[in-house]
């Protein structure tokens, strides 16, 4: 047997999609289970054996393998049995039902059900609705038992060495001294920010209070504002990732070392509980 799964478009979400794909990969155990995801989620779920091999979706790429027609081609070369839908979008349900499977199980949102096979009635978005809930009500769906919501993320062995040669680089008693990480920046913009100085004076008072080096983790886009963060500081013991080559897997291996993560309401945040550190959501 072979199931698809449609992975959520965003970091965070991905992470809150741990424990249904747990529950699923213990529902079929001998399944191969494929999972579709943008490239930018593609490193948070390596390490685990939550599926068995990846394809990357990139609808606004320059790789025409990778978007369109062609990686619909792709999709139906497969041969699925069974695809799991977790974004809520109308072009995973089109791209589901291209790929010929059996049964094709999503929740009923933006006008694509008849695109699928099995189809479960969404929760009203006027209430809280956790998507890691959701997520699981898919798996019960299935058959799944025993359900937790406890997410869970790994590292990499060569994230794991490039975060040991970062702290190389400077005094080892800082890193054993404890590490407090911040992130700053998120999604939409100014919305979900907290301004550079106010994390500045934060990182100041951690480094000088407690006596905890402070790391600032960024993406490719935060880095100006993690150095930005640094300056504002005024502390030789906040320090920054701005200058190391930006990946998933080198946050993980940063947050899943630290004593605490402060954070925006960004993709990063959902790292803490995974690894059974702390965190404080701004």
């Amino acid at each position: 047997m072979k199931v698809a799964v449609f992975l959520p478009n965003w970091i965070g979400d991905a992470v809150m999609a741990t424990p249904a794909l747990r529950a699923i990969r213990r529902r079929y155990l001998g399944a191969e289970i494929v999972g579709i995801l943008r490239p930018y989620v593609s490193g948070v779920l390596e390490g685990l054996d939550l599926v068995d091999r990846t394809l990357i979706h990139d609808p606004r790429g320059t790789r025409p393998e990778r978007r369109g027609w062609q990686f619909a081609k792709t999709l139906r070369r497969e041969g699925f049995h069974l695809v799991i839908l977790f974004p809520n979008s109308l072009r995973s349900g089109w791209l589901a039902w291209l790929t010929g499977a059996q049964r094709r199980i999503g929740f009923a949102r933006n006008g694509r059900s008849l695109l699928l096979t099995d189809v479960l009635a969404p929760r009203s978005r006027t209430e809280p609705n956790p998507v890691i809930d959701e997520y699981l009500r898919l798996a019960q769906y299935l058959g799944c038992r025993n359900l937790s919501r406890r997410m869970e993320l790994a590292t990499l062995p060569v994230d794991e060495q490039k975060l040991n040669q970062f702290w190389s680089k400077h005094d080892s008693r800082w890193r054993h001294d404890g590490v407090v990480c911040l992130t700053p920046g998120g999604a939409y913009g100014a919305a979900k920010h907290w301004p550079a100085e106010s994390f500045g004076t934060l990182a100041g008072r951690i480094a000088g209070e407690l006596r905890k080096t402070v790391l600032v983790l960024c993406g490719p886009s935060e880095r100006d504002e993690a150095r930005a963060i640094v300056r504002a500081a005024k502390h030789p013991r906040v320090i920054s990732l701005a200058d190391e080559p930006p990946s998933v897997g080198l946050t993980k291996a940063a947050v899943k070392s630290a004593d605490l993560l402060v954070t925006t309401d960004s993709g990063p945040r959902h790292f803490a509980p995974a690894f059974g550190v702390p965190v404080v959501t701004l």
